[in-house]
């Protein structure tokens, strides 16, 4: 296939590299708006050349979008506008509302909206890794409204790079994205400020920082030109569940005031029932 890669970043590069290493790309093109990462992504060769979207589109058989949900809300109806045979692919960690604007476009059959439940904290064609996607899920959403053939052509990449299919409408996609992806990054960069605020006063914080705290924090490294489009359009799903998570941290905090040790001794062991879900 030749394929256009539209934002070569963490996901897009991945991709892009991935595809490469399959030999199920003869053609990376890249579509990037940062003169910076496009001139990176050439020197990695993450693609073989930059193009604008429209020259693109014309050349390609398979177009990535792995930008910012913002931006893929304002780009998915342009880039359909323009296709035929071609498959378009997006990559948003939201879904509702990208496809909710494309639900009645004439081309919309030849979108398959994806998900890869994989990343890192970091962004930019230099976060491009390979193997991003082994073993891991990939969310193909509202699958009854793309063609088949796109379907199949979408399911043989994923699977060719080692990454498994399941299948969720959007709406169930942004409600269960909120609670194990959404809301850890929201909790990273709350703990995050809690930490540099206290260092001000208390500079060994960080001499005493173990792998423990690194874990928990390293998701506050996260670019907020992903993240606030994240929220913004999944702002009612995040909104119910950080009313839930600071209802559990209220519920801790009051057992610490209370010194009740044996109800929060039995608060611990209920989370450790996350166990059976997460090994």
């Amino acid at each position: 296939m030749q394929v256009a890669i539209v934002g070569i970043g963490l996901i897009g590069g991945s991709l892009a590299l991935e595809l490469r290493r399959s030999g199920l790309a003869t053609e990376l093109i890249g579509v990037e708006a940062n003169p910076d990462h496009a001139q990176k992504a050439v020197q990695k060769k993450l693609v073989d050349r930059i193009c604008c979207l429209d020259e693109a589109i014309d050349k390609v058989d398979l177009i990535v979008l792995a930008v910012p949900v913002n931006v893929i809300l304002h780009l998915l109806p342009t880039v359909l506008d323009r296709v035929d045979r071609q498959v378009v692919i997006e990559v948003g960690s939201t879904k509702e509302k990208i496809l909710q604007a494309v639900k009645q476009h004439p081309r919309r059959g030849r979108l398959v909206a994806t998900h890869p439940m994989a990343g890192t904290e970091y962004s930019g064609p230099e976060a491009a890794i390979p193997q991003l996607f082994h073993g891991k899920n990939v969310v193909i959403c509202d699958l009854d409204d793309s063609d088949p053939d796109a379907v199949e052509q979408v399911k043989n990449i994923y699977e060719t790079i080692g990454s498994r299919i399941i299948y969720m409408d959007s709406a169930s996609h942004d409600l269960h994205a909120a609670y194990v992806s959404h809301i850890s990054h929201i909790t990273s960069f709350a703990l995050a400020l809690t930490v540099l605020e206290k260092e001000k006063e208390e500079k060994a914080i960080f001499d005493l920082a173990s792998g423990g705290f690194a874990s928990t924090v390293r998701l506050a490294k996260s670019s907020p030109d992903t993240w606030i489009p994240i929220f913004q359009q999944n702002r009612h799903n995040v909104l119910d569940v950080l009313y839930e998570h600071i209802h559990q941290l209220k519920r801790i905090k009051q057992m610490l005031i209370d010194e009740d040790y044996e109800g929060f001794y039995k608060l611990i062991q209920e989370a450790n029932a996350i166990r059976k879900i997460i090994h």
